[in-house]
């Protein structure tokens, strides 16, 4: 292919991966107010019940919310399209051995992700009640729904992005990008690495972000070696 149709190739998928997420943001736009419902009982979890809603400061705030809800919402609600659209982007360039890890690809990718958000829910009441009561009982919260849901929707991507780092890994091992033998040299650096990507990646900067992002990770890692190694790469 020419670089004119790679650059088609990639419109259109992006394109496909554009609308998906479109029709993914409109259903949560419709179920929003079901969805910030739901989020508000860590809220109300992390101050013992002494919060029962959001506020907002500005005319226009609420719909912001709204729109910011659907918006997050449809990037998740759209993951198995926009995996399966990279994954037809990248797969030209493979022999057809590569190729037939499509499937298996997308679905692992999906599952990652999503176990990636779980994590993040059951991360983000430890950090709330962490982030909440960090200053002292001089500081009370008193949180917009703007701040809260974002810093919510941010740690959920954030955790559904890294758990992809097996499948990435994987990817770099079937395409002989790298080998198990050089994973197992770099172990000590890419632990390091992982840290650190962690402590910067997490929004809420908290400890218990950090290490319940970072330690699923370095599993992750071991894992890749050893399945790498069991395929001979």
């Amino acid at each position: 292919m020419t670089v004119v149709e790679h650059l088609a190739e990639l419109r259109t998928r992006l394109m496909i991966s554009i609308a998906a997420v479109a029709i993914g943001a409109v259903i949560c736009f419709i179920f929003a107010s079901d969805i910030i419902e739901w989020f508000l009982h860590f809220y109300k979890e992390a101050t013992d019940g002494e919060r029962d809603a959001f506020i907002f400061t500005g005319p226009v705030d609420g719909f912001a919310t709204r729109l910011k809800v659907a918006t997050y919402g449809g990037i998740v609600l759209a993951t198995p399209v926009w995996l399966w659209e990279l994954w037809r982007f990248i797969t030209p360039g493979l022999n057809p051995k590569e190729k037939r890890y499509a499937v298996p690809f997308v679905i692992t990718s999906v599952a990652l992700f999503v176990l990636g958000g779980v994590v993040a829910l059951f991360t983000l009441q430890p950090a709330l009640d962490f982030l909440l009561n960090v200053g002292g009982d001089s500081l009370q919260p008193l949180l917009t729904a703007d701040k809260f849901l974002s810093l919510v929707s941010l740690m959920i991507v954030a955790f559904g992005i890294a758990f992809e780092f097996p499948v990435v890994l994987m990817f770099l091992l079937i395409a002989r990008v790298i080998s198990t033998q050089q994973l197992r040299r770099s172990r000590r650096w890419a632990i390091v690495g992982i840290f650190a990507f962690a402590a910067v990646i997490t929004p809420s900067q908290d400890p218990y972000s950090l290490f319940l992002m970072a330690i699923p990770l370095v599993l992750f890692y071991e894992a890749v070696i050893v399945i790498g190694r069991v395929m001979h790469r």
